[in-house]
């Protein structure tokens, strides 16, 4: 029975991919709930399914049987113009390499799911701007990608993330490009945000990137093999909301 206050429900996923006359069975029967304001890390090594499940948790991909809700909604048998448009509505994307576009100031690749979206312009930029100075970057809305350092281009892609005010925010290995100390910067950005009521799934393959999370999961071989309660991490409970 799905619990009032998840966001995430998923039943008995199963993901099965056909490569030439191979069958590859990415997921063997998946369930897991995530609360409304949680902060959930997922691990597991090269070929352990937590990809597949970022992906049918994005509504980038759909489960091969079984069922998915996000919000309340069933994802499952959605057309891809549904798909694209809950994600649109219900989630922010932040990736390892930023995927910002080059030769676009940071508040033009803010803007970008507002575009996709039919946001008028005025009112693009407003919300862009804000989104910036809410990860610290009001002061480099004009910069490009190169003019801004790892650390920067990934606040930019969180900003983009938040913009469009999603429920969700999916980071699939957020800190895999940076060094160790701006990795620590990007994590706390998360968390702040995480106690502002933004709930965050991210992927990780470091442990101390997951010790961030209040909450792990561990996936081996398509099944999730541990659930676990994290306590606080030290700086997180230091911090000081944004």
């Amino acid at each position: 029975m799905t619990t009032a206050t998840a966001l995430i429900a998923a039943r008995d996923l199963t993901k099965t991919y056909t490569m030439g006359d191979q069958t590859v069975h990415a997921l063997h029967g998946v369930s897991l709930e995530i609360a409304e304001g949680e902060m959930v890390a997922i691990m597991g090594a090269s070929g352990s399914g937590k990809s597949t499940l970022m992906n049918i948790l994005g509504c980038l991909d759909q489960p091969s049987t079984g069922t998915y809700h996000l919000a309340g909604e069933a994802v499952q048998a959605m057309t891809a113009d549904a798909l694209a448009s809950i994600r649109n509505r219900r989630i922010g994307f932040v990736f390892q390499q930023f995927n910002l576009l080059p030769r676009t100031s940071a508040l033009e690749n803010v803007e970008l799911p507002m575009v996709y979206a039919g946001v008028p312009a005025a009112l693009r930029h407003a919300r862009a701007r804000a989104a910036l100075e809410r990860v610290g970057l009001g002061q480099r809305t004009g910069h490009t990608p190169a003019e801004l350092s790892g650390g920067q281009q990934q606040r930019v892609a969180i900003a983009r993330a938040l913009v469009n005010n999603p429920q969700l925010i999916l980071a699939d290995e957020p800190t895999g490009a940076l060094d160790s100390h701006t990795s620590e910067d990007i994590m706390q950005l998360l968390t702040d945000l995480n106690r502002q009521g933004m709930t965050v799934v991210l992927v990780t393959h470091e442990a101390d990137i997951a010790a961030w999370a209040r909450r792990r999961l561990v996936f081996k071989d398509g099944l999730m093999v541990e659930d676990v309660q994290q306590p606080a991490h030290a700086q997180a409970v230091e911090a000081k909301p944004l």
